[in-house]
């Protein structure tokens, strides 16, 4: 989707996601050997600088994340993970222009994190999003490598363990505090020119959340942002926001080009995802243009539909030691909502992770 007046901020797409992490070996680990990514770069030995920090960057087809973690106290990473445990810190954005995208950005009245600096010729600045979560503008020179950052090197690549099928990153989906969802969506509407493209409230039981999804000019970045209804039962949004301690991004959403496949491989691989009770697949009214019921059932992935297509999407378990961020695989044929026929049964699935880890304690 897209606005018909030029903006200074057209064009924008996610660059890559960067995480802190406690271990960058052990978070690397899992995306390399559960959903098929490979390492392309890594920081040098900064074992001299005077705030030490490893980062790791991997990925693979147009998914680029870089894992960074404090060897020492004064990096933003140790605190942050203190304060969240490992999570996602910072949503960079490829711009054409980064200086003057951070000089109006900061006009319109983002809170300035970093100036603009050229390094090893990519220029980023950067200011905050949400949350603990911080924008970085990159912007590198034509026809250089999309993957080059400051600060890290490239690995001679040996290949993924696996051809899991992941392409692209769909969106984000952001927990925030009861009253920051107006805010959030007016400071990214005004300081960004993104677009409310998407809002709903969903009532689960005696449960309830209310979700805008906004996205950039271009369509390259969309986040579904979603505050829990405090009035009633505390439900799984609330216990993000307390086990995170505050807001953060609950999940990434990967896309695919044949969900069956890509869940099966990614399965065979050792990774979880949320089982889907027998009585959605029977009560399921959807008239299926590509998988069958079985196919589904067998894999637990969930279908949904809007006047564009279907969708198909599944959602990992959270392995996280605090059952916060986890990840979804989907697949839109023609679709462009987010499985709002979905959420109850995504709920019942969390809930009932949540409550097993509460009788594994």
């Amino acid at each position: 989707m897209t606005h018909s007046n030029a903006s200074i901020f057209d064009g924008l797409a996610v660059d890559h996601v960067e995480f802190y992490v406690q271990d960058t070996a052990v978070a690397a680990e899992q995306f390399i050997d559960g959903y098929g990514f490979e390492i392309y770069g890594a920081s040098a030995d900064s074992a001299e600088s005077a705030t030490p920090v490893r980062s790791v960057a991997l990925g693979r087809n147009e998914i680029r994340l870089v894992l960074t973690s404090a060897q020492g106290a004064d990096h933003p990473a140790a605190a942050y993970v203190a304060q969240h445990g490992d999570g996602v810190a910072n949503i960079a954005l490829t711009t054409p222009n980064a200086r003057g995208m951070f000089a109006e950005a900061v006009r319109r009245g983002a809170v300035a994190v970093a100036e603009p600096e050229e390094r090893d010729g990519v220029l980023t600045a950067s200011i905050r999003g949400f949350g603990d979560v911080f924008h970085t503008f990159v912007q590198r020179p034509g026809g250089s490598d999309v993957r080059e950052l400051p600060g890290l090197s490239p690995v001679p690549g040996t290949g993924p363990r696996f051809d899991s099928g992941l392409n692209t990153i769909d969106h984000f989906a952001i927990c925030l505090e009861a009253g920051q969802l107006a805010p959030t969506v007016e400071f990214y509407e005004k300081v960004l020119d993104f677009q409310t493209i998407f809002e709903e409230r969903i009532v689960v039981g005696s449960q309830a959340m209310d979700s805008k999804v906004v996205q950039s000019r271009s369509g390259g970045v969309t986040l579904t942002l979603i505050e829990p209804d405090t009035s009633l039962e505390p439900g799984q949004i609330d216990g993000f926001l307390k086990n995170h301690d505050g807001a953060g991004v609950q999940h990434i959403a990967f896309t695919v080009d044949s969900i069956v496949e890509s869940v099966g491989l990614m399965k065979s691989r050792g990774v979880s995802f949320l089982s889907t009770p027998a009585a959605y697949y029977r009560l399921l009214g959807v008239d299926l243009t590509k998988y069958s019921v079985s196919e589904l059932k067998e894999l637990d992935v969930l279908v949904d539909e809007d006047h564009d297509g279907q969708l198909f999407q599944i959602f990992t378990a959270s392995v996280h030691p605090r059952r916060t961020l986890f990840m979804e695989v989907i697949e839109r044929m023609g679709a462009r909502t987010f499985g709002s026929g979905n959420i109850k049964a995504l709920y019942e699935a969390v809930e009932r992770q949540r409550a097993d880890a509460e009788v594994g304690k």
